[in-house]
């Protein structure tokens, strides 16, 4: 929508203005399914006869009165910005007007239950989404307290950042009226209402306070709710914080609300944290599922600090809050749950998505300027969370984790429900680690791009160690050479062919070459592995016999991680087109069946699927996909009967069948004539091969709704519409494309609709699109939400068309658009460098 951008100055400009005391706001929820009323009233001080403005996305304004003087709406209001002409030193500003339920995942969402017609809403305002819902001052240095009053349906649950107070009854309505939050900023205030349901706990904070635990679900969604596991990590989590920031829990109470149609895996609102509804599994989840949400709870707790009770002046410290919650809720993971291997998921996922986000052309430094809302908007990347939480690993690594946390402790102490920047973070961890961060922060901080470590080792002919130098790269455009704290570990196999650790060399290496004068005399091991223990941020190289080993025992490992770190380098060199990715496709499929992690199985296959449709040589890329699909099959009959990894191959079989023979196991499956013993054919898993088989043209529209039939639910609906556009045909792909670009769907039947469009076995179906793609992307753009827009402009990427011509026709548009929408050049940008990216990869696998 025009005019919904924010710039920075705009915000430092008003913060240099005024000081927001108070918010007081009265929402009436029960005047249909299109508006609401929203009044709100401001209590702030200004300097006496300036000028600013309020952010009010809004259908319509009945009124504004500014200190007892009435503003003509017509004047002062444009359905985005009111202008506050004349302040006072000391202001009452109240607002009444109408505002509209969203179907985007942002703003206020409303969604209708299709098993029982129920409504359920939800808040989400991460970045500037608020103002969707009330009048407010939107930024995040503008803290306040926020007082709301909410009529509703008398049946409804209400559930806000405060405790939910006992409502008072007219009718069929009901008010509740909430009392003021903490002084905390507008963007993690939250409103939940609806008949959603709540299982209740609570714990004893380490202040000796009990803190009131809810866990809320839709009605039709409560008997999937596994409450025990979700409180079990909870409890942890809680434990961990505490004992670690050195500061109780901050809020009254702790509510954790799976709702549906979230764009996000979460929102760290304070006291009230909405999740992804994908968190309830009403299907058998895999052990990667159930670990996500684990990481999930525990990364939007850490927030509850650091975000929340201290958070940052402006978004371009945005990547500190979320990459110290990612850090924490890893560590924390590996070191207070169950989920000790925690940092071999970390390397699998967060790593994987920083090296891909770092090696873009629009890589940016950890610490990024952020002009604009627009910046921030697409800011949430691989730097952001996954690159960032590496650094502060690696910084740990620097300075000593309880030397980290003694400066976390004592930024707490000092910043409580205030905003900072990084320098008073930095201040506190040099001043408790006694280390100038300096040249740490310049390095790691304020420069982008990924290094390249090397190892180059000469022995004698006894095997004896006589050199070692570790060398570090840095390609041309970023060539920023950094310190690093790392560690080499040797591996040998032992008489059971099992590859142990069996030295262990921990250092700072800096420069383009560091000799190593430990190892020198050591007996050379059978593989070298640098960045054991994965501490620092960088790609790695295996030497020749190191390589030589790890192909042929990469399955020996006795650990997960070092075997994940193997995996890695072996995927960074396909993707870097310096090995073949036809021969990272067999090695993949030669050792799959030994992965114990499930993280890391649902990793490799989504490699395998990247291998084969973008990296594999087109002159053999069918073969081999056809020869893959039989051997995931094979895979997925000799894994252990009921097992994670057996769930993960056959679905993985499923979606990458395209043989007849292969379309006919499916449909074995799907209508029971071929069993796979401990396989059960439950509900999701039955919408998988539904969507398969509607892929390979085994399903007609008919069959497609009978299984809807069976499961109208919201899931099941979003399901039916990617098995409806996943049809291999024109009409249906010409359907898909048409729905997307009118945006009349919600953000999650979109999302839907998109992966079926894309779900093609030939590629050509959906050549023809590219122009019409183009030719819809300013409007999609400067109409739609942002999340609606963007999907579109990702989702509709003709990604699929790997060819220098699709590299033109997306340099003709960026060529058109000019200096205008840079967030939605940086988009288009980056999509056509995958394509770039894997034309390299095909040429290398010829």
């Amino acid at each position: 929508m025009p005019g919904m951008n924010l710039t920075r100055d705009e915000a430092s400009t008003r913060a240099e203005l005024i000081n927001v005391d108070s918010y007081e706001v009265i929402l009436d929820l029960t005047r249909g399914e299109r508006v609401f009323t929203s009044q709100t009233t401001v209590r702030f001080s200004a300097v006496e006869g300036s000028s600013t403005f309020i952010d009010a996305v809004t259908d319509s304004v009945r009124s504004i009165t500014l200190n007892g003087v009435a503003l003509d709406p017509a004047e002062v209001s444009d359905g985005i910005r009111i202008q506050l002409p004349n302040l006072a030193s000391e202001n009452t500003l109240s607002i009444d007007a109408d505002a509209l339920y969203m179907n985007t995942g942002e703003g206020l969402h409303r969604f209708v239950d299709p098993v029982d017609n129920e409504v359920y809403l939800y808040t989400q305002f991460e970045v500037a989404d608020c103002r969707r819902m009330f009048a407010v001052f939107e930024q995040p240095d503008l803290k306040a307290t926020f007082q709301f009053t909410v009529t509703a349906p008398k049946y409804w649950n209400v559930i806000s950042n405060a405790p939910t107070p006992a409502p008072s009854e007219q009718g069929e309505a009901a008010t509740w009226s909430f009392a003021p939050t903490e002084r905390i900023s507008c963007y993690i205030t939250a409103l939940i209402a609806g008949p959603y349901q709540v299982a209740r706990d609570s714990l004893v904070s380490s202040s000796g306070r009990t803190v009131e635990l809810g866990v809320f679900a839709r009605s039709s969604m409560m008997e999937y709710l596994d409450v025990e596991n979700i409180v079990t990590i909870t409890r942890q989590g809680f434990e961990f914080y505490e004992k670690n920031f050195g500061v109780p829990y901050p809020f009254e109470k702790y509510d954790q609300l799976f709702v549906p149609e979230f764009n996000a895996g979460a929102m760290e609102n304070a006291g009230a944290v909405t999740f992804l509804e994908e968190y309830v599994f009403r299907s058998r989840p895999t052990g990667a599922m159930i670990e996500r949400r684990a990481i999930t709870i525990l990364h939007e707790l850490a927030h509850m600090w650091f975000g929340d009770l201290v958070t940052m002046k402006w978004w371009n410290d945005l990547w500190l809050n979320e990459s110290f919650a990612e850090f924490m809720s890893t560590l924390a993971a590996a070191q207070n749950t169950e989920f000790t291997g925690a940092w071999t998921t970390f390397n699998s996922l967060e790593k994987n998505w920083a090296y891909r986000q770092d090696q873009l052309p629009s890589t940016h430094p950890i610490v990024a300027p952020i002009n604009d809302l627009e910046d921030v908007e697409v800011n949430f990347d691989g730097i952001t969370y996954a690159k960032g939480a590496s650094v502060l690993r690696q910084l740990v690594a620097f300075v000593g984790q309880e030397e980290f946390m003694a400066g976390v402790r004592e930024y707490f102490a000092k910043h409580a429900w205030s905003n900072t920047e990084l320098p008073d973070l930095l201040r506190e961890l040099e001043a408790s680690s006694g280390r100038d961060l300096s040249g740490w922060g310049a390095q790691w901080l304020e420069t982008a791009g990924v290094n390249t470590l090397t190892a180059d080792i000469n022995t004698d002919d006894a095997g004896i160690i006589t050199s070692f130098i570790i060398g570090q790269s840095a390609v041309a455009e970023y060539p920023t050479i950094r310190q690093h704290r790392l560690a080499i570990g040797f591996y040998s196999l032992d008489d059971a062919g099992t590859l142990q650790r069996v030295h262990r060399e921990e250092l700072d290496i800096s420069g383009e070459s560091t000799q190593v004068d430990a190892l020198i005399g050591l007996a050379r091991p059978d593989l070298v592995l640098l960045n054991d223990d994965d501490l620092t941020y960088a790609k790695i190289r295996l030497d020749q016999a190191s390589l030589a080993t790890a192909t042929e025992h990469l399955k020996d490992f006795n650990e997960s991680l070092p075997r994940t770190l193997v995996w890695s380098a072996a995927w960074d060199s396909v993707r870097d087109a310096e090995s073949p990715a036809s021969t990272y496709v067999q090695l993949l499929l030669n050792n799959i069946s030994h992965e114990v992690d499930s993280s890391v199985i649902m990793v490799l296959l989504r490699q395998l699927n990247a291998s084969l449709d973008q990296y594999v040589a087109r002159e053999h890329s069918e073969e081999l996909s056809v020869q893959a699909a039989d051997r995931l099959w094979e895979l997925a009959n000799t894994a252990q009967s009921g097992s994670d990894a057996q769930l993960q191959l056959a679905k993985s079989f499923a979606h990458r069948s395209r043989t007849a023979e292969q379309l006919d196991r499916v449909q074995g499956l799907f209508d029971g004539s071929q069993v796979l013993d401990g396989l059960e054919i439950d509900t999701d898993l039955r919408w998988s091969l539904a969507i398969a088989l509607s892929a390979g043209g085994r399903l007609t529209d008919e069959q497609i709704d009978a299984v809807l039939a069976q499961d109208d639910t919201a899931k099941g609906k979003a399901s039916w519409y990617t098995a409806r556009a996943s049809r291999p045909t024109s009409q249906a792909k010409d359907q898909a494309f048409e729905e997307v670009a009118a945006a009349t769907l919600s953000n999650d039947q979109q999302s839907a609709v998109i992966a079926g469009f894309n779900n093609v076995h030939d590629s050509s179906l959906i050549a023809g699109y590219t122009e019409k793609y183009f030719g819809v992307l300013i409007n999609a753009w400067e109409t739609y939400s942002h999340e609606m827009a963007k999907q579109i402009v990702l989702g509709l990427y003709p990604s699929s068309q790997i060819s220098q011509e699709t590299l033109d026709q997306t340099d003709a548009f960026l060529e058109s658009l000019g200096e205008k929408h840079p967030a939605l050049r940086r988009l288009l940008t980056e999509s056509a460098a995958d394509v770039r990216r894997a034309l390299a990869a095909r040429a290398a696998d010829a």
